[in-house]
């Protein structure tokens, strides 16, 4: 029985320094999202943000994922980084179209704005908001301070996100800038990802979080606890929250990742991980 109750996943499904101890030690590239979908319910879709996929490619993807699978695209940035937002109607219902052909696989689409999306555009972010086609769901994420205040701004935002049910992207990267650590992946994640205060509160049914920790399970420890907590009570509370997993090499995204579901377990009752193809793999060498 695969992940349900809530979606789990990690940042991508290509990286080859899986193949050997979460794929299978012969697994080529065009077997990754099979064996990434036969553990994981769900992926960030980050390659959308420079490249719009062929319908070609989203007709692959969809044959190579199970049902309940959801790909959460992030938008183009033109959309969101070169116009930012402005005058943007039909970019917006060109690009949503695009992925039309996988509606099923489709979870929330990832509207990342840039860092320096203040409050001064937040009009732009009302009318792109209006425009989103009602029969998909997405999520807003924002870095700027002025939606960290606690004060009018933030509460603006909230409110407008509430009013069209889209949920705010919360992001954690505690861990990642509280570490001391000169490891060159490290530093790489703390100058990419933004150091903004943690929102615990959701404005939508699909609670989005983006965890970014350390390499090392352990040291992840106190916050994936927070966090199966809060999960925990979203998925008593009737939500369904989709949960992705960040570490500063990637390579350690799925066995975090299952760290988190196994104390997420202890909280609320869910199916087991599936076993990765790996393991599937030694336990089939084993049977001869």
């Amino acid at each position: 029985m695969g992940i349900r109750k809530y979606h789990l996943g990690c940042t991508g499904w290509s990286l080859k320094d899986w193949v050997g101890n979460f794929f299978t030690d012969d697994a080529k590239p065009d077997d990754f999202l099979k064996q990434y979908s036969s553990v994981f319910n769900a992926v960030e879709g980050n390659t959308t943000f420079y490249n719009i996929p062929s319908k070609e490619t989203l007709t692959k993807w969809k044959r190579a994922t199970p049902d309940g699978f959801k790909f959460c695209f992030k938008f183009h940035r033109s959309i969101t980084h070169e116009k930012r937002l402005d005058d943007v109607e039909d970019d917006i219902l060109n690009f949503i179209e695009t992925f039309d052909p996988i509606a099923d696989r489709l979870g929330p689409f990832h509207i990342q704005l840039p860092p320096n999306f203040s409050s001064d555009e937040f009009l732009r972010l009302e009318n792109a908001v209006s425009l989103l086609p009602s029969s998909y769901h997405y999520a807003v994420e924002v870095r700027h301070p002025d939606f960290f205040n606690h004060g009018r701004q933030e509460h603006r935002l909230n409110r407008l996100l509430k009013s069209y049910s889209i949920d705010r992207v919360i992001f954690d990267t505690r861990k990642l800038h509280a570490m001391k650590s000169e490891e060159t992946s490290v530093l790489k994640a703390k100058k990419k990802k933004p150091k903004v205060p943690v929102r615990f509160d959701n404005t939508a049914a699909r609670p989005f979080v983006r965890f970014v920790g350390s390499n090392d399970p352990v040291g992840n420890e106190p916050y994936l606890k927070e966090w199966a907590i809060v999960v925990a009570d979203w998925i008593k509370e009737g939500l369904h929250p989709y949960v992705f997993i960040h570490t500063p090499d990637k390579v350690s995204q799925p066995k975090n990742a299952r760290r988190f579901h196994q104390l997420l377990s202890d909280l609320v009752e869910i199916d087991p991980m599936p076993a990765w193809p790996i393991d599937r793999q030694s336990k089939q060498m084993n049977l001869f």
